[in-house]
């Protein structure tokens, strides 16, 4: 008789006071290049590719690019988004592994919509026309944080959703967070991407944020942060 307990990997929600699951999640992928003069034709390598995502153009980098790429298959990254980036025009630019992301949605188990949590809002929110401007970037939380008791730890990240969702209420940012534990080469926790109509309330969010005590105390690292400008999306 096997007596050890089967595995239950599957994203944990609430609804009507009953637990729900959804063994799905969405990967995103964030890659960027310099040496890239005509944005456009990066653009339509990616949609003639079938990318679901976005081009930036890089604030920081007069030549520099961004892509933030969709997919629930992790195959799509070493697949189809693999293939159009050996290709032209990206074969001709220079990759700048600095900023490589990878991530994956997930619940923390009290989400009454899952496929809204895990789906809609991550595509909503970085596809979105009305959001031109986007901060990218990864965090390592100190290792420390996992030894609090799980009600003090809850009270901590509160205070950072509260934050969250007071730029949220008022328009000026969205926030996209993503778990890359065993994902990035820097063993790296979570990525962000802060998305909004204008630069400056992304900035506000992070100096704001310097102020909680998640990213005062229980934080190692922040960053490279990519700061860039919508140049193509594919269709919601």
């Amino acid at each position: 008789m096997n007596d050890v307990p089967a595995l239950d990997l599957s994203e944990k929600g609430t609804a009507d006071g009953k637990q729900t699951s959804l063994d799905r999640r969405l990967f995103m992928k964030f890659t960027a290049f310099t040496g890239c003069t005509e944005p456009a034709a990066a653009a339509q390598a990616l949609a003639g590719a079938g990318i679901e995502g976005a081009l930036y153009v890089d604030a920081n980098d007069p030549r520099g690019i961004g892509v933030i790429a969709l997919a629930e298959d992790p195959d799509h990254f070493v697949g189809s988004l693999r293939d159009a980036f050996n290709a032209e025009p990206f074969s001709a630019f220079t990759h700048k592994p600095e900023f490589d992301m990878l991530g994956r949605t997930y619940s923390i188990g009290y989400e009454p919509d899952l496929e809204e949590t895990l789906f809609e809002k991550p595509r909503f929110k970085t596809l979105n026309p009305d959001f031109p401007w986007a901060v990218w970037y990864p965090l390592q939380r100190a290792k420390s944080f996992q030894t609090l008791p799980e009600a003090r730890q809850r009270q901590i990240l509160g205070e950072h959703g509260t934050l969250a969702k007071r730029y949220g209420f008022a328009g000026l940012a969205a926030d996209v967070r993503l778990a890359c534990h065993g994902l990035d080469k820097h063993d790296n926790d979570f990525i962000i991407g802060l998305l909004g109509p204008n630069l400056f309330p992304l900035s506000a969010v992070v100096q704001e944020m310097r102020k909680t005590e998640q990213t005062s105390q229980y934080l190692d690292s922040l960053g490279p942060f990519f700061v860039g400008k919508v140049a193509w999306q594919s269709a919601l």
